[in-house]
């Protein structure tokens, strides 16, 4: 069976791997049939034949995880659509912090929210002007019989 699969190069801490159809039996690092490209994680630097991938996946090459991840994130010229995670990993404390803030603004607002229905719900009362109003009427009307 063969296997698209990646071949370690590079220093201690430093890898690089080229991109290889291989004999799924043989080696890691053992003579590959064909290389495809390279790629470079640290620097995200890829350079793959895409259509040679894909034509080896045809005539039943098995990619591996990574290699297929690389494949369907390939764009046509062979370089790396990488794009950068806008998720901010947070500590055990920052995270309880974050969760302990957004249910007291949520117990907030669903007070606040409970005031205004209460506030509609219960009847109208009179403004002081209004309430100011009346009581000089009322007296006219008394100073008047």
């Amino acid at each position: 069976m063969l296997k698209i699969r990646m071949k370690r190069l590079g220093a201690k801490k430093v890898p690089t791997y080229r991109i290889v159809v291989v004999n799924s039996t043989s080696r890691r690092d053992g003579k590959p049939i064909q290389e495809l490209g390279h790629y470079n994680p640290k620097t995200k630097v890829m350079m793959l034949d895409v259509e040679g991938a894909k034509d080896w996946m045809k005539k039943g090459a098995q990619p591996t995880k990574m290699a297929a991840f690389l494949i369907n994130n390939a764009n046509a010229d062979g370089t790396l659509n990488y794009k950068k995670s806008e998720k901010v990993k947070l500590s055990k404390k920052a995270q309880a912090k974050a969760q302990a803030e957004a249910e007291a603004k949520a117990q907030a607002e669903a007070e606040a929210k409970a005031q205004a229905e209460a506030a509609k719900a219960a009847p109208a009362e009179e403004t002081p002007a209004e309430a100011v109003e009346e009581t000089v009427a009322e007296a006219e009307e008394a100073t008047a019989e």
